[in-house]
């Protein structure tokens, strides 16, 4: 029985690698707030609002995205209904928010985040919520800049520096195309 359950397995998440310690799992689900308490920014002390799908972590020297892909006019406004989705298994197109440029200290970072020494750690899912309850982010990883085109918002393209496996990208590809 084991081997036929071994051999049924699609994929193995791999352990992220980063400069800072983190107990989350590359391609696992993480509902928003475990992914704060896991890099340290929720604690029976300190529980932050966060509205925006942008995470500033200066301390860790880390910027965390939380992508929702299908959104709708109701649950988002114009300015950010925003067009990020996977290009292919490794690059990830992402867009700022609307009000950062290329010339801004945030659109520098971004740019420059591996001189700076900046991790960046993308979270993704495809709807906001489904039958009324929040949906939780898949973890697609730590990311490298590749390149950006316009401003305010930027359009960025990452490199993940884990392929998205098949059922992630058949998921959040499908949604690209919808």
């Amino acid at each position: 029985m084991i081997i036929y359950k071994l051999s049924r397995i699609d994929s193995v998440a791999p352990l992220p690698k980063l400069p800072f310690a983190c107990p989350l799992t590359i391609h696992a689900p993480y509902t928003r707030d475990e992914v704060l308490a896991a890099l340290g920014r929720l604690n029976r002390s300190e529980q932050p609002e966060l509205r925006e799908g942008v995470l500033h972590l200066p301390n860790l020297r880390a910027d965390v995205f939380f992508v929702t892909l299908q959104k709708t006019e109701k649950e988002y406004s114009p300015t950010t209904m925003y067009q990020d989705y996977p290009i292919n298994d490794r690059l990830f197109h992402w867009q700022s928010q609307s009000t950062t440029s290329a010339a801004s200290p945030t659109g520098q970072r971004y740019i420059g985040h591996a001189e700076q020494g900046y991790t960046i750690l993308l979270f993704g899912r495809e709807y906001k919520s489904r039958n009324g309850l929040a949906q939780p982010y898949s973890f697609l990883g730590p990311a490298r800049y590749v390149d950006y085109r316009g401003s305010r918002p930027m359009s960025i393209t990452w490199r993940l520096e884990h392929p998205l496996p098949a059922r992630l990208l058949r998921t959040l590809a499908r949604l690209a195309v919808a």
